[in-house]
């Protein structure tokens, strides 16, 4: 099938939503949501402090996950904790100082809860004042801001911010910005004039989303109230309920799709289900942007979606270790604990004097490649990326733009060095969830995500020392002994390796018989007395 510019891609099942982003046919971005009861990015919970650690210059706080979430001092007092990804830190400008003039009281204050929790934040702490403002058993408003992952609990903060189609709403900051994404500064002074005119209550802060550039203010207005509508429905539950209590949550999957990534650029949303077509058409409608109503089609082929567009072709290679590139070249990407390592190969490579373009172009290759990878796969933490060695600086850095030019279009917080002496390139990744391959895949029960088992000589090698110690134990003397092993193992232990078990049974004078048990692990055995049927320990 023919594709052509930026299309959305909305796959809807029972157990899992899927969402692509092609551009002219190729993956850009690629999100998978499931239903659990697991804390998700952006939810806001009433939560319980359970204890305070020093050491840690952390919280634990109980929002009622099987995990404490972790609160760290930073985040516990405002303006010490983080900002909006989007926030140039422009509220600085006069504009900020009409919007401190022009707000208005909400006829009502906002709960007994809310207004405590304002007192708070509007004194002046600092973090070595924490332990005397917080105490365990305190009840406390916290936002998710990194899911669990792996043995750690969530991550939260109380610095609150609800986004919109638009804007983002912070109740409990008197911050104003715009986007840094906005460039224009024609456009930027248009926007702040109309975050001036909006009515905002006193003590809260917007951050005007890219999405908002060029849009009326009526856009605006139609979109603060949806957010005002929210957090006043926070406020009301935070009165009626005790912690730990899930208060808000983040829309799912389709209607996030729709407002963070449907823009003018966006030609066409191709949607499986007629629900999810009409739970898009509702948002639109929300939004005042009926006039996209027309670019939404409900995909009706027996063939699925994801692969009437070629989408499952290239996810498959989301899940590869290796990955090619366009010249011959490939990177190579390991997922550790401590960091992810990306290789970068020329493959077989040119030889002679276009040697050091060749590398330049297979470097430029490997970058645009591997802001791509990082975008698909959502790792995160310090990635290391190995280039392929330049003779000059001028291609070192020419490398370096480039870079951060294509990590421009990832959404997460990254930073990125120039390349080292070494010629390794350091970055960093914001990383909010778990990466896709945890999502998908569990640890092997056999390698326990090692991705190795023992060789079938390896274990051989172990069975026939076990035997050779059993058959020394005065106490097995003249005890038939029956080996049971993996069916892969005992086609090793019956060919190349039959001599030398015939040996051992000569010359200790023991019967030896063998059986498969596919059950078995592969790297297990067990020798088994044949008279009695015990087991050898």
């Amino acid at each position: 099938m023919e594709n052509k510019g930026k299309q959305i891609i909305l796959n809807c099942e029972k157990l899992e939503r899927r969402f692509a982003l092609l551009q002219n046919g190729r993956l850009e971005e690629y999100q998978i949501e499931r239903d659990d009861n697991e804390p998700k990015v952006g939810d806001i919970y009433l939560g319980r402090i359970i204890n305070l650690e020093p050491s840690l210059q952390a919280a634990f706080v109980d929002i009622g996950a099987d995990k404490n979430a972790f609160l760290h001092y930073q985040e516990m007092l405002p303006g010490l904790g983080r900002t909006d990804e989007d926030d140039d830190e422009d509220d600085k400008h006069p504009a900020g100082e009409n919007i401190q003039a022009q707000r208005k009281k909400r006829s009502q204050n906002g709960s007994a809860k809310t207004r405590q929790e304002q007192a708070r934040r509007s004194k002046k702490y600092t973090i070595a004042d924490i332990p005397n403002i917080f105490r365990p058993g305190m009840e406390i408003l916290v936002q998710v801001v990194k899911s669990p992952i792996s043995t750690k609990g969530a991550r939260v903060t109380t610095d609150i911010s609800i986004p919109g189609r638009f804007l983002v709403l912070m109740p409990f900051s008197d911050h104003i910005g715009l986007s840094s994404r906005i460039e224009k500064g024609q456009e930027r002074d248009r926007l702040r004039k109309i975050l001036a005119s909006l009515e905002l209550p006193e003590g809260m802060g917007l951050i005007c989303r890219t999405v908002g550039e060029g849009r009326r203010a009526a856009f605006f207005k139609q979109d603060l109230e949806i957010l005002l509508n929210a957090f006043e429905k926070v406020e009301n539950d935070m009165d009626k309920r005790n912690a730990p209590a899930l208060l808000y949550t983040e829309p799912n999957l389709i209607e996030r799709s729709i407002r963070d990534f449907m823009t003018d650029e966006i030609d066409e949303i191709i949607v499986d289900s007629v629900d999810a077509k009409n739970q898009i058409s509702d948002a639109f409608t929300q939004f005042g942007a009926r006039n996209m109503l027309n670019k939404v089609t409900l995909h009706n082929s027996p063939r699925p979606v994801f692969e009437e567009y070629c989408i499952n072709d290239q996810l498959r290679q989301v899940f590869q270790r290796e990955v090619k590139l366009p010249t011959g070249g490939a990177i190579v990407v390991d997922e550790t604990e401590a960091l992810i390592a990306i290789d970068v190969n020329s493959g077989k490579g040119r030889k002679g004097a276009e040697q050091p373009e060749f590398i330049l172009k297979t470097n430029l290759e490997a970058a645009e490649e591997i802001a791509r990878q990082l975008r698909l796969r959502n790792v995160g933490g310090l990635v290391v990326i190995d280039f392929i060695d330049m003779r000059t600086a001028k291609d070192r850095e020419e490398i370096f733009r480039a870079m951060k030019k294509f990590l421009k279009e990832d959404r997460a917080k990254t930073h990125a060095l120039p390349l080292s002496r070494l010629g390794l390139m350091e970055m960093t990744r914001q990383r909010e969830h778990e990466s896709i391959k945890d999502q998908v895949f569990s640890p092997c029960p056999y390698c326990n995500g090692s991705g190795r088992v023992k060789s079938l000589v390896s274990m051989s090698v172990e069975i026939q020392r076990r035997l050779n110690s059993v058959v020394r134990d005065k106490r097995y003397k003249d005890i038939p002994l029956r080996v049971i092993v993996h069916p892969e193992v005992l086609a090793r232990l019956r060919n190349e390796d039959e001599a030398l078990l015939r040996e051992i049974e000569t010359r200790s004078s023991v019967e030896l018989s063998f059986r498969a048990d596919p059950a078995l692990h592969y790297e297990e055995f067990k020798l088994i007395d044949s008279e009695t049927g015990v087991e050898l320990k």
